[in-house]
């Protein structure tokens, strides 16, 4: 997906939201970060996508803070609230007329666990109803592909998320089924990297890679050359979360995505208010 125009001022508030949590009362750090970050904007492709450009300025600013994860405390404290949560939710799915289905629909509420949602979300209204708006009869499709080639890689986003998807990752393994786990290849945002996989206990599960992308979704020539290679021969790809539809939705055919629909510009390109909980493939 290309980067629209409303994209820019977001990317000022993540910038501003992260050099203030990264230097606290030091104003003329955020002046500068800031500055950059607008004078940046005269040279953007906007034909990369949001996360592309996005991480090239984070990049950038790592010149005035150095190699700080911003958002460790948000995602340490989305990855403690999940494991609190998680046995009550796990026992709500495994009672679902469909649990893969419902674990499904977990799955992409956990994609509200960003770190510029977390005080708006509401875990109560959320879990009222597990498989809202989603898809049925493509994701019987998806299971019917996941179940015939006995594996699926995951594309994951979130902390926090990340702990929610090891339900759904238990329940195929149940049916024989080899999940691969995919995580940044290093701090960006509130993104899951190794040390959230094994925090949650995803690492204890299955296989955990790294795409070795150090952008806020899966940018395709920022990823190593082996993930790119594990990426291409995989049978069935679910993609998690907003981040990665930016990065490959246009780009990679035949991918599966799972995410919250959480900003106008993906609710106008895909046609779904935001809030959704959008389970759809770009074929």
């Amino acid at each position: 997906m290309k980067t629209q125009l409303d994209c820019l001022p977001c990317f000022l508030n993540m910038a501003l939201s992260g050099i203030r949590k990264a230097c606290p009362g030091q104003d003329d750090v955020h002046e500068k970060v800031i500055r950059e970050w607008a004078k940046g904007f005269s040279e953007a492709d906007l034909s990369e996508s949001p996360p592309s450009i996005a991480g090239r300025f984070f990049r950038m600013t790592a010149t005035h803070i150095g190699d700080v994860d911003i958002f460790k405390d948000q995602k340490d404290e989305a990855n403690k609230r999940v494991l609190e949560l998680l046995p009550d939710i796990t026992n709500t799915v495994h009672r679902s007329d469909d649990p893969l289905l419902a674990a499904m629909g977990v799955s992409i509420i956990g994609n509200y666990m960003d770190c510029a949602l977390m005080d708006k979300f509401d875990w109560e209204v959320e879990l009222g109803d597990l498989e809202q708006d989603i898809d049925r009869e493509l994701f019987a499709e998806f299971i019917e592909k996941v179940r015939a080639s006995k594996t699926l890689l995951i594309l994951g986003d979130n902390a926090g998320e990340i702990g929610l998807d090891t339900i759904l990752t238990k329940l195929l393994q149940m049916e024989d089924i080899n999940v691969t786990y995919a995580v940044r290849g290093s701090n960006i945002l509130n993104d899951a990297t190794v040390v959230d996989a094994e925090f949650v206990g995803m690492s204890d599960i299955c296989e955990v890679i790294t795409s070795g992308v150090d952008t806020p979704g899966t940018v395709l020539d920022r990823c190593s050359v082996d993930f790119q290679e594990r990426l291409k021969s995989a049978p069935v790809v679910l993609s998690k979360g907003q981040g990665n539809f930016e990065s490959l939705w246009g780009v990679m055919p035949d991918v599966f995505y799972a995410f919250k629909v959480k900003c106008p510009v993906v609710a106008n390109l895909t046609g779904h208010p935001m809030k959704t909980s959008l389970f759809c493939r770009d074929e």
